[in-house]
């Protein structure tokens, strides 16, 4: 799961802070990671050399925070194993014989419960 959502993950980071986010592919719901910000923000570098160091830097802190955004946003999310899309929590339903997101369970007329169910809607 996490492979998929590092694929379709949206990246929102600047020069300052970094930032993803992902959109359910049934309900359209964001869930948005915590940003980070960068270590080296606001500080100009002073040399050429320094400007080298700091995209290193950069470089290093912008694959850690992407990495642990994976992660956080991977628990909200399922796939649908009939649409293969990626859907959020509240719109991936227990059925008895397989797990689905809600609109393939309405339409192969399947009963299931949300996972999430009763969980207010997740906003950006």
């Amino acid at each position: 799961m996490r492979k998929l959502v590092d694929h379709i993950l949206e990246d929102l980071s600047t020069r300052e802070t970094f930032s993803f986010r992902l959109r359910c592919g049934s309900c359209g719901g964001i869930h948005s990671s915590r940003p980070v910000r960068f270590s080296k923000a606001g500080i100009p570098p002073a040399t050429p050399e320094k400007q080298i160091l700091f995209d290193a830097i950069y470089d290093q802190e912008y694959r850690s925070a992407r990495s642990s955004a994976v992660r956080s946003i991977a628990a909200h999310f399922n796939y649908c194993p009939i649409c293969k899309r990626i859907v959020c929590n509240r719109c991936f339903v227990i059925c008895e014989d397989l797990d689905m997101c809600a609109p393939c369970a309405a339409l192969l007329e399947e009963n299931g419960v949300p996972v999430l169910a009763g969980i207010p809607e997740i906003t950006g």
